[in-house]
């Protein structure tokens, strides 16, 4: 008999950044959590948490063991209009500044709210950008798990950067610099490289983000082992501690569409989304869509709706609500959507991505190029020269003009034999992700990360 059997549930406290971007994933993984047995508490706030109002009540109908808990924000404290509760709804510096400095304010609250329940939390899994989750787990004497919603590949290299200081001497954005102690030789520019922890005015907040890096317990990643066996190995070697890779978790839930989240009200039925999509061919359509802290201003809109037209390939586009603006209307409205008409298809606001990206008619999306183009050879460049961060000013960021996005396009839509091979590629990695997530690697891993945190005992706190 397994000793565990007999133990208390394991209770686990999730707290994502709050952006819909961030969200997604860790809600997946609660999902995941209490598949196998575990409690979770899920940290949100009054605001955010009218986001995902559907998942919460799909939750109490399936009688899920998860508690989803809002916290209220101290918005009056720090000078912050009440209603900006997500940083992907703030696109000023000065603001974001404040939304991160309420987010750590949420400690006392949540000290208290853990304290009071009968069953204690056994640990913490928070987004590498909530740092003050750390101080609370100490506080309870219990471990804290960092979560990162990048793949290996991309959280080595960003580990390396900063904990390094690799740019610290380099004064030219553009110039290559090779990474010291990643596994292979790899060159990366500044201009190109993760820019959040280093911009001005954010130098605090980045380096406890750092801190609390070094002294997480351990890690947790949405990707799977045998996507990138080497930069996981070595991106565990780098930091010693261990990393619980689960992903790719968005697959988790696609029987469960309920379970979504939902930014802004739909601005398409999911029945048309996916008839439109079931009278493309296979493998046909691009999915064009940007994340939730990226900020697209209106030149390049109209650059991408250009290109994507030029290139006469079918094309799913979704338009995030704040990216919206009164001159899309008049572009669509000048004939732009009708010259796509038939093999384009618009979504202003919210998009059933999920049930998007499982599609068997879509063909690519962008993800982390180097790893893309370099060592999954699965993508294909679209000229982007660097970073473009939320808080950026229009005239700051550079526009990739439609030539550029066309040739892409073409390139990576194509009938040509390594257009094939590439989509030959893509599919041998979904049966593998596929794969990872029933009964492989993936699935392991859960079981292994539930069973690390039972032996860690849960812990009475409270009188901690």
């Amino acid at each position: 008999m397994n000793v565990l059997d007999d133990a208390p549930k394991p209770h686990f406290v999730l707290v994502p950044f709050m952006a819909q971007g961030h969200t997604i994933p860790m809600i997946d993984m609660a999902h995941l959590l209490v598949k196998h047995g575990a409690l979770v508490s899920f940290i949100t706030t009054p605001g955010n948490a009218t986001r995902i109002e559907s998942t919460i009540d799909r939750a109490r109908e399936l009688n899920l063991p998860i508690q989803f808990v809002p916290l209220k924000l101290c918005s009056a404290t720090i000078g912050h209009p009440d209603g900006y509760e997500s940083v992907d709804k703030v696109s000023d510096k000065e603001q974001l500044k404040r939304l991160i400095d309420a987010y750590g304010m949420l400690h006392e609250p949540l000290v208290s709210y853990l304290r009071a329940q009968s069953n204690p939390p056994s640990c913490i899994i928070s987004d590498l950008c909530q740092p003050w989750t750390g101080d609370v787990a100490r506080q309870l004497g219990i471990p804290r798990l960092m979560f990162n919603g990048f793949c290996a590949f991309s959280s080595l290299c960003r580990y390396i950067i900063h904990q390094e200081k690799v740019f610290e001497n380099v004064s030219d954005d553009n110039e290559l610099t090779v990474l010291p102690g990643f596994p292979h030789r790899i060159e990366v520019s500044k201009a190109r490289s993760p820019g959040n922890f280093n911009q001005p005015g954010f130098e605090r907040f980045g380096e406890k983000i750092l801190k609390e890096e070094r002294r997480a317990d351990g890690v947790v990643t949405n990707s799977f082992y045998e996507l990138e066996p080497l930069y996981h190995e070595a991106y565990q070697k780098k930091i010693g501690k261990k990393v619980w890779s689960l992903g790719p978790m968005f697959l988790c839930n696609i029987d469960t569409s309920a379970l979504t989240v939902r930014g802004d009200k739909p601005s398409i039925d999911e029945r048309h989304c996916l008839q439109w999509l079931d009278s493309m061919k296979l493998g046909s359509v691009l999915y064009v869509s940007f994340g939730s802290m990226a900020r697209t201003v209106l030149s390049q809109i109209e650059e991408i709706a250009y290109g994507l037209e030029a290139s006469m390939s079918p094309f799913l586009w979704v338009i995030k609500s704040d990216d919206k603006h009164s001159d899309i209307d008049k572009l669509l409205a000048e004939g732009f959507e009708d010259r796509i008409r038939g093999r384009g298809l618009i979504i202003q606001g919210w998009a059933p991505q999920a049930m998007i990206l499982s599609h068997p008619s879509l063909g690519e999306q962008f993800l982390n190029e180097k790893l893309i183009l370099d060592t999954l050879k699965t993508g294909v460049s679209v000229g982007v020269q660097s970073i473009t961060t939320r808080t950026m000013k229009a005239q700051e960021i550079s526009i990739v003009n439609r030539d550029q996005i066309e040739r892409a396009v073409l390139k990576l839509m194509g009938e040509e034999i390594d257009a094939e091979e590439r989509r030959m590629r893509a599919v041998e990695l979904k049966q593998k992700a596929t794969q990872a997530i029933n009964g492989g690697s993936s699935y392991n891993n859960v079981q292994d990360l539930v069973e690390y945190v039972m032996t860690r005992g849960n812990v009475n706190i409270s009188s901690v």
